[in-house]
């Protein structure tokens, strides 16, 4: 079960009109590639993605591009929320597996693989599944380290003897270190392997808990941790076909803006953090048919290139020079035109002239000729999104007025 039915609320702008995990990533993909990608590759064939809001883009998406082959009983299918349970959308992600329960029982599976739909790693599943099996528990849990800083945006997990989950706290106001490393916690990835029985027992009591928020982080993992059926497995241990010293053990949650460009700028350097360049365990996307990237006009100040970039299909950089940016199919960039660090989604224009800084800007955007983005971000505000860190994002289609312009 993939859980797909989040708002996205802290993606917004891009967010506005489609699902989190149908947010584009890296040039040629949908953030719900990633996931998908991770359990085809790994074995787990019977896959169902429970979908809630403004999911069209994130079905046909999945429609044109998942199709696993019948005949051997593989299948990858959108799951709209049914009101199964009576006229209530979903109430949090156990609800949404409480509400979905004909489909467990239609497979009647041992094991069930609940992960998130919004974050960028590799992960062989079936290693995680081998260490459930041998741990004997309820439910595991993928952990991962990352700085104490961070764990108010985190699931925290307290590890026991052995493998066992001491406490289990979601996004503490506190938290305490790691024995052997005082500055890191270890985090929940939201990759969950349970056992089919007590996966059942656990989302039915909890339908049952009018004080629950129906919630697998906040409410299923506590209640299993305390009843002693809870384990942790450790991301690091994951050895993916491929993976290389520098990229093994990455995954980045993009749920915000600042994260979801930082994973872009992760995937730009000469030696990345993140490599999509691994034939041994692809990410697989449904790609446009269109031409080949161009690069045209070899002149003093019309020189059209691209380094330290991702540049998909259909792309033209037509005299204008790009620096350690990620552009999506169709992308144009007229003569004299600088895009540095910037993420481009489908079909954007940047203008003849333009100076684009830090900055994303979503599908269909038109960037007149002399306009600056991401040099002044008083003026930036005006109009635009601008994130935590100074990210300036347009949104879809969105129309750009003369007083961006110099």
């Amino acid at each position: 079960m993939v859980l797909a039915g989040g708002e996205g609320k802290r993606l917004a702008p891009l967010t506005a009109d489609r699902a989190k995990p149908a947010v584009p990533f890296g040039g040629g993909y949908r953030l719900i590639d990633f996931v998908l990608s991770n359990l085809v590759n790994g074995g787990c064939r019977h896959v169902v993605v429970l979908t809630q809001y403004k999911s069209h883009s994130l079905d046909r998406h999945i429609a044109q591009t998942w199709r696993l082959n019948p005949s051997l009983g593989n299948y990858v299918a959108t799951v709209p929320a049914q009101m199964r349970r009576g006229p209530y959308w979903f109430a949090g992600s156990a609800d949404a597996v409480y509400q979905n329960l004909n489909l467990v029982t239609d497979e009647m599976p041992t094991y069930i693989a609940v992960f998130g739909s919004d974050h960028i790693y590799r992960m062989d599943p079936r290693q995680m599944i081998d260490f459930h099996r041998r741990a004997g528990a309820g439910v595991t849990i993928a952990g991962i380290r990352v700085p104490l800083s961070q764990s108010r945006s985190f699931g925290v997990i307290e590890s026991g003897p052995g493998h066992q989950i001491r406490a289990f706290r979601e996004k503490p106001e506190r938290a305490i270190g790691l024995v052997d490393a005082p500055d890191q916690i270890l985090a929940s990835m939201g990759n969950y392997i349970f056992t089919t029985e007590d996966l059942i027992e656990a989302v039915t009591a909890d339908a049952e808990d009018p004080s629950s928020r129906h919630d697998i982080g906040g409410d299923i993992v506590p209640s299993m941790v305390a009843a002693g059926k809870a384990a942790v497995y450790d991301f690091a241990t994951n050895d993916v076909p491929g993976s290389t010293v520098r990229d093994r053990g990455y995954w980045r949650d993009v749920g915000e803006l600042d994260s979801y460009y930082e994973a872009h700028m992760d995937l730009v350097s000469p030696q990345p953090a993140f490599n999509l360049y691994n034939p041994d365990w692809p990410i697989h996307s449904w790609h446009p048919t269109m031409p080949p990237a161009k690069f045209v006009f070899d002149e003093e100040q019309r020189r059209g290139s691209a380094v330290d970039s991702l540049v998909a299909s259909g792309v033209i950089v037509s005299g204008g020079t790009v620096r350690r940016s990620v552009l999506s199919p169709g992308v144009f960039v007229d003569e004299g035109a600088q895009v540095d660090g910037a993420v481009l989604l489908d079909g954007v224009r940047i203008g003849r002239g333009a100076l684009i800084r830090n900055a994303i800007i979503d599908k269909g955007v038109e960037v007149p000729a002399g306009t600056r983005i991401g040099v002044d971000q008083a003026i930036d505000r005006e109009q635009f999104a601008v994130s935590p860190r100074g990210i300036v994002v347009i949104a879809k289609n969105q129309k750009i007025s003369a007083a961006v312009r110099r």
